[in-house]
């Protein structure tokens, strides 16, 4: 049979351990959701910075590249506009919360709640980060095929006798 008893008394440096963890806790989703606004922020104006030296420094026209270097273009452009849409909203839902209400019943203690979300924002941060980047690098792509793929060939010129 096992038997419970209670352990030593808690020490001084116990007590303030005790306290410290309990004032990270408290202040832990707040941190994060600061870390995130600024996170979104700066990927934001390094997305804007991209995009305007794409639009600026690129071709004007995909229809001068050959037919599939223009299609590649295209689908380089798609992917980094889903991804980065998937990472402005995984930027957004760390920033913000989740966009849903939870029933009273299904509410965790406070302090617990609070951990269970600023874990949740830190991972849709991370993702979010992950995926803007990954939006930035198909940008990039994108770009430097519009620079440097082939041109289409010049339509051949008729002649008549």
């Amino acid at each position: 049979m096992i038997r419970l008893r209670p352990g030593p008394p808690a020490t001084t440096t116990d007590l303030r351990r005790a306290q410290q963890l309990s004032g990270l806790l408290r202040g832990e989703l707040d941190r994060v959701r600061g870390a995130a606004l600024a996170w979104r922020n700066g990927l934001g104006g390094l997305l804007v910075a991209l995009l305007g030296f794409g639009l600026v420094r690129g071709r004007t026209d995909v229809t001068t590249l050959r037919p599939g270097w223009a299609a590649a273009v295209g689908l380089l452009l798609l992917g980094a506009v889903v991804v980065g849409a998937v990472g402005a909203l995984a930027l957004l839902r760390a920033a913000h919360g989740r966009l849903t209400v939870t029933p009273v019943a299904a509410l965790a203690p406070s302090p617990l709640a609070d951990h269970q979300e600023a874990v949740a924002a830190a991972r849709a941060l991370r993702a979010g980060v992950v995926l803007v980047l990954v939006c930035a690098g198909l940008l990039v792509a994108a770009v430097g095929v519009t620079w440097y793929a082939p041109a289409r060939p010049a339509p051949a010129a008729v002649t008549t006798r």
